[in-house]
């Protein structure tokens, strides 16, 4: 007897239906087809002790079982569900006539039971653009996957409650998600705050124009001078999601399998940290089985790098590339993959070996040598891709005794909202274009030309900090923000030179220098 259903295989952010045949004849043989990776293969004895732990029964004859289209890689635990019921359904033990309305997927623990799986978001988008009625998978992925409208979800905890409901019985709840209102209403919930900061004020200003831009930024700093608490408030004022952001940030998390089982869109934007022993492959994604890297999880939001220099030169050269292009291309030999990486790099460092360079409080022992070859760890083409060079001192302690709080975030974002929605109108006609941190170097010459006289300064700076061309497009995208901040139409020199003076380890003289 042969039985036909639908599950689904995910490469990358895009989901491809899977039809799986099961086909009972005579013979005692387990076949299983269509190239399952060790995963898939494994699945049968998984099968076996679900069923039988919950009084079911599979076939004795032959089984062949055929995952089409046969050339397309399967991985994971994911079609364990479909295949227990194309079995049952084989033996008579499952009503057939609503197996081609819904795809199901999830993995079976040996109880019965249902695991959650991965990519459940990109696969119920694929289900409803193929026009299935519903999705049927492990209540933990219901939420995640109710965001898709006008698509049934059906959230379930073990394999008896999909028998029941496919013979016809009301077993299972139709899971809905007021999306709209759930995204709107963690939108303003943040942990940290600005308000929590003392002094610093030019460090947040630097910070406000990253974010009102949507520049890359480095801090350095002696320890201890808030460098990781300031950047952990980054977030905090930074523009809302939009649902489209949020949707397309919230399958990057699925499809790596971090998405909490009671999350249905993430709401904020996204802050990594990942630590400097951190891979090529955990950086920017791939293995043998594929896995969205730290630059993708933190798309649409924040990448902290902390300890710069103590990450592997090479993993930070792969960054390179990812920065300009705000996508990533991972080719192997079983995939080739592109994933969106729109992000905001934030790194911090301390000024030298030992930490305590130009520390008033701290005697620093480094030579000029030392600090240049721990700077050196840093190549010139990736500072080149970071806007905003920003120094930081510790905060005296007659400042940080003070009781009064710093400004909120929430006053610091409503002037980066106030600046992104300038850009926004600026950039309308540009596809994919949203902040001046996107601009070309065609737009540039559109929107962020300076007059004669802030022209005459910046060559002057050029000349001599020796910047190079892509320093010098950063200068004026940098200006360009801080203009946008105060509403100007125009760039002015008073905008520039606080750009130019973001710049400060492209001096030469930085390791020899005092503050």
């Amino acid at each position: 007897m042969l039985s036909q259903l639908y599950s689904a295989a995910v490469d990358g952010l895009k989901a491809t239906i899977v039809q799986i045949e099961i086909n009972v004849s005579r013979g005692v043989k387990f076949i299983l087809v269509g190239l399952p990776d060790n995963a898939v293969k494994e699945s049968q004895e998984r099968i076996k002790a679900a069923l039988n732990n919950t009084n079911y029964r599979i076939p004795t004859n032959q089984t062949v079982i055929n995952m089409a289209p046969a050339n397309i890689h399967k991985e994971g635990s994911g079609y364990d569900l479909p295949m227990a019921i194309g079995m049952l359904a084989c033996n008579e033990m499952v009503a057939q006539n609503k197996l081609h309305d819904y795809i199901l997927l999830g993995e079976l623990g040996l109880d019965g039971s249902l695991r959650p799986v991965r990519g459940a978001l990109p696969i119920a988008i694929k289900a409803r653009q193929e026009h299935f009625k519903g999705i049927i998978l492990p209540i933990d992925n219901a939420r995640e996957a109710a965001v898709v409208d006008t698509l049934k979800v059906y959230g379930a905890r073990n394999i008896v409650e999909v028998i029941d409901f496919l013979n016809g019985k009301e077993s299972l709840t139709q899971t809905i998600v007021d999306t709209r209102k759930e995204f709107y209403d963690q939108q303003q919930i943040f942990s940290a705050d600005f308000t929590d900061v003392k002094g610093q004020e030019n460090v947040k200003r630097a910070l406000e124009v990253a974010a009102a831009g949507g520049h890359n930024i480095i801090m350095i700093g002696s320890p201890g001078c808030g460098k990781s608490m300031m950047a952990k408030r980054l977030p905090s004022i930074l523009p809302p999601l939009s649902l489209h952001e949020s949707l397309e940030t919230t399958q990057i998390h699925s499809v790596a399998g971090i998405l909490p089982a009671e999350t249905s869109l993430i709401a904020q934007r996204p802050f990594r940290s990942p630590h400097h022993t951190i891979s090529n492959v955990g950086l920017c994604g791939g293995g043998t089985n594929f896995k969205p890297g730290e630059i993708s999880l933190a798309h649409n939001g924040v990448l902290f790098l902390d300890e710069l220099p103590e990450f592997n030169r090479t993993v930070l050269e792969t960054l390179r590339q990812p920065l300009e292009d705000r996508y990533i291309t991972i080719s192997r030999a079983k995939y080739n993959i592109q994933l969106p990486c729109s992000i905001m790099l934030v790194a911090a460092m301390n000024p030298c070996p030992c930490g305590y360079y130009n520390d008033p409080h701290h005697r620093c022992d480094c030579t000029p040598t030392q600090i240049q070859r721990y700077m050196n760890k840093i190549s010139g083409p990736f500072l080149d891709r970071i806007d905003i060079h920003c120094e930081i001192q510790a905060v005296p302690f007659a400042e940080l005794s003070q009781m009064k709080p710093g400004e909120p975030s929430a006053n610091i974002r409503e002037r980066v909202i106030a600046a992104r929605k300038i850009q926004e109108e600026r950039f309308k006609s540009f596809k994919g274009i949203h902040c001046n941190a996107q601009m070309t170097d065609q737009m540039l010459r559109q929107y962020a030309e300076p007059d004669a006289s802030s022209m005459n300064m910046l060559r002057t700076a050029m000349e001599r900090l020796k910047l190079s061309a892509r320093a010098y497009s950063r200068i004026l995208k940098v200006a360009r923000t801080i203009a946008d901040l105060e509403g100007s139409e125009t760039i002015q020199s008073q905008h520039l030179a606080e750009a130019i003076g973001y710049r400060n380890l492209d001096r030469g003289d930085w390791a020899e220098r005092g503050v």
